[in-house]
């Protein structure tokens, strides 16, 4: 079958491995080169993820049968609704559809009017008035940008702002950038992370993740895209409870409902679900219309179930639970950024790696926004290489993990506290001391 990737990060090299596995002959639309998903396809096309017209014109051109998109741009930019134009069927939501991730205000409007249950207090504003009233009145408080900001969007308060004037002036910036922002109430508890597939219909899950977003050691520092994840090997988390899988899944459930009813059409895809676990039950943070980054690199190297065949169970609406199996084993994944990331990046500098080193002790490399240039390896602006630790537990897969990276050299840096026993006992115990 000769399908497309759209998209050159970690994730879409995860993607491209998985659908190798399975020798689907594959082409591939990036931006800049990446060593890993070159090596695995049958051609690519080096251009922006967001033109539309061109991508449509290639895929059809050399006969694509089935397109998958990676990143959340393209989803936006409408590429689903004019590949499938032209007949190519896809595992990503129509524009229309991926308003579940494109637009927090339509998202939380939904768990609204069709009543799904871990909702939060919020209110859309387009213009400043009230937002101060607002966010007196919450206390403690959530900002959101309504558009797509690459997982920097969202600030709280007592994290990323001190007072009200910052939250005042930060709900400006919003408004300024994309025309609306949402606020919200500010849920207590741990965050998790939920990728399930979906035909539309039938929605199945896969192993939790729980990611990091803050630059810096201890959870401090910048938001960023994320800085790695982490996974068990019973595919929840140590610090859960096992009926908060199944409300999150419950709730995946019903947004796939209410957006086959509020959109007039079925949602073909991944519905990758931010969580948080509160003395409340699981509450909602946000959705996402596509896989995380990095939590698809938690999920889709222990997936011993076809790949291809879930795709095309999902665009041809036959989904069932039993065609997703995993390996019952623990990841952790950690980033290694350019050195500045998350406030101003290096970008041209060399990275140096041993691949057969990182094979050796077991882990596996995923490149991510790098060029590759005289066989070379250069950063760019953003994340540069994720490197995955598999075993039977998760401190063992840190320790693989950690192995991994003593070969790689640079000036970049990687947050080594992700996934070590003494931040998971953190964790542990503020949900202990939260639920009681």
């Amino acid at each position: 079958m000769k399908v497309l990737v759209v998209g050159g990060g970690a994730r879409e090299h995860a993607i491209v491995e998985a659908l190798d596995k399975d020798d689907a002959e594959l082409y591939v639309v990036m931006k800049n080169r990446n060593p890993g998903i070159a090596r695995l396809c049958r051609d690519i096309l080096y251009i922006p993820e967001t033109e539309v017209e061109k991508i449509v014109d290639w895929a059809s051109g050399i006969g694509i049968e089935m397109a998958i998109i990676g990143p959340e741009g393209p989803l936006e930019a409408g590429l689903v609704d004019e590949l499938r134009e032209v007949g190519i069927p896809c595992v990503g939501p129509t524009k229309d559809l991926a308003k579940l991730e494109t637009s927090k205000s339509f998202t939380r409007g939904l768990f609204e009017k069709y009543d799904i249950p871990g909702n939060a207090k919020y209110a859309a504003f387009h213009n400043m008035e009230g937002v101060r009233e607002w966010l007196e009145k919450l206390g403690e408080y959530v900002i959101k940008d309504d558009g797509l900001c690459g997982g920097k969007g969202v600030k709280l308060s007592g994290e990323h702002l001190a007072t009200i004037d910052d939250g005042v002036a930060y709900a400006e910036e919003c408004i300024r950038k994309h025309g609306a922002v949402v606020i919200e109430e500010k849920f207590i508890g741990e965050e998790f992370s939920l990728q399930a597939l979906s035909d539309g219909f039938t929605v199945i899950g896969s192993p939790l993740a729980q990611d990091h977003k803050r630059a810096y050691e201890g959870d401090t520092g910048p938001n960023t895209g994320g800085m790695g994840s982490y996974s068990d090997n019973d595919h929840s988390l140590p610090f859960l409870r096992e009926s908060d899988y199944e409300e999150a899944l419950a709730i995946t459930q019903k947004t796939c409902d209410a957006l086959r009813e509020e959109c007039g059409e079925p949602y073909k895809g991944v519905m990758y679900g931010g969580f948080i676990a509160t003395k409340d039950g699981v509450k909602c943070v946000e959705f996402n219309a596509r896989f995380g980054d990095p939590e698809a690199m938690n999920v889709l190297p222990i997936l011993e179930s076809s790949f291809l065949k879930i795709c095309q169970a999902i665009v041809d609406g036959t989904l069932r639970p039993e065609m997703a199996d995993y390996m019952k084993k623990a990841t952790v994944c950690k980033y290694i950024v350019p050195k500045g990331y998350g406030v101003k990046s290096l970008a041209g500098a060399e990275i140096t790696l041993d691949e057969d080193h990182i094979k050796t002790v077991g882990a596996r490399l995923y490149y991510a926004s790098v060029n590759e240039e005289n066989g070379k390896v250069y950063t760019t602006s953003s994340r540069s290489l994720a490197v995955i630790g598999i075993a039977d537990d998760i401190a063992e897969a840190e320790r693989v993990c950690e192995s991994a990276l003593e070969s790689i050299k640079g000036e970049v840096f990687m947050r080594h506290d992700i996934g070590t026993p003494d931040a998971i006992e953190k964790r542990i115990k503020r949900m202990r001391g939260i639920r009681g």
